[in-house]
């Protein structure tokens, strides 16, 4: 005797709501873990066609795709000489997508191959790319953010400092576009390249030996902060030693004195290169306070 399996109505009915709910989203020129290159052809300054010479942004989006939704270009960390693009990446994106904000981990060109500003063009170009496709892609082209951890995290922080307005003239239709972030998430980031606490490491990949130190004072954060740097989050540990604190806290202190919206959380413990630090329960919170923060500035969900 065969038996019939009876499904609960109620089960039945939530079936039923997400496949409308999935029917009536519009089918996307963009997929999940889809890579997008920042050029069609050949990237600015390449020395190559490997993987590692071609600049591409990996798609992350939301269950639902708003008609106008937040999205965050991420820059993974790694000293500018590799990429921690899984937990400063993936599962950054991840957590993103759970507030309604579509995430683009960035795979930007290293040292010490290559130097700035080839690395702060990739960034830029990645901004202009997401304007320039907001509404083929259902993005809002006014909530265009940027985050970055370690030496993404400088990344992050010159593109908050170093923009443009776009070429109106252009024939390349996504340089048409700023490159401004509206906003900028800090994770344990390199600011300083002139104080006892930069990273050096990090320093020489990007700039290579004896760099010039007028461009050095330039690319160090606390120096670079105007009235114009977007409103910024920093999330950083008072026990990391790799990147100390007085990174973030005199970039804090910049963006306070320049009147630019900015939150800070130093945890007492914890080492560099956590991540979301989900398997750490006294510093997983600070991705809640993210959220609240996003929530703040109308750049995720309520919910």
């Amino acid at each position: 005797m065969v038996r019939r399996l009876r499904v609960p109505f109620v089960i039945i009915l939530a079936l039923v709501a997400a496949a409308a709910v999935r029917a009536q989203q519009p089918q996307l020129p963009i997929a999940d873990g889809q890579l997008l290159r920042l050029w069609e052809g050949a990237a600015p300054g390449a020395l190559g066609n490997d993987e590692s010479d071609i600049p591409v942004l990996t798609v992350y989006l939301p269950r639902v795709m708003q008609a106008s939704t937040p999205a965050m270009v991420i820059c993974p960390g790694g000293a500018y000489r590799v990429l921690a693009s899984n937990h400063e990446g993936r599962q950054v994106a991840g957590y993103l997508n759970s507030l309604g904000i579509a995430a683009f981990v960035l795979r930007y060109r290293l040292g010490p191959k290559y130097h700035h500003p080839i690395e702060l063009g990739d960034a830029q170009r990645a901004i202009r790319m997401l304007r320039a496709r907001a509404p083929e892609w259902r993005l809002d082209p006014a909530r265009i953010g940027i985050m970055g951890f370690s030496a993404g995290g400088h990344l992050a922080m010159t593109a908050s400092t170093w923009f443009d307005r776009g070429n109106p003239s252009a024939g390349d239709v996504v340089e048409r576009n700023g490159s401004r972030p509206d906003l900028a998430v800090l994770g344990y980031p390199v600011i300083s390249l002139v104080e006892p606490w930069t990273h050096q490491g990090s320093k020489d990949n990007l700039l290579g030996p004896n760099p010039d130190p007028a461009l050095v004072q330039r690319l160090s954060g606390e120096r670079a902060v105007t009235k114009d740097t977007p409103p910024t989050f920093i999330f950083q540990t008072n026990e990391d030693s790799t990147v100390p604190a007085e990174n973030s806290l005199n970039y804090f202190l910049a963006l306070r004195k320049a009147g630019v919206p900015s939150e800070m959380h130093v945890f007492e413990k914890g080492p560099h290169g956590v991540g979301l630090a989900n398997d750490d329960p006294l510093l997983a919170p600070w991705s809640t306070l993210l959220g609240n923060w996003l929530r703040l500035r109308g750049f995720a969900n309520r919910s």
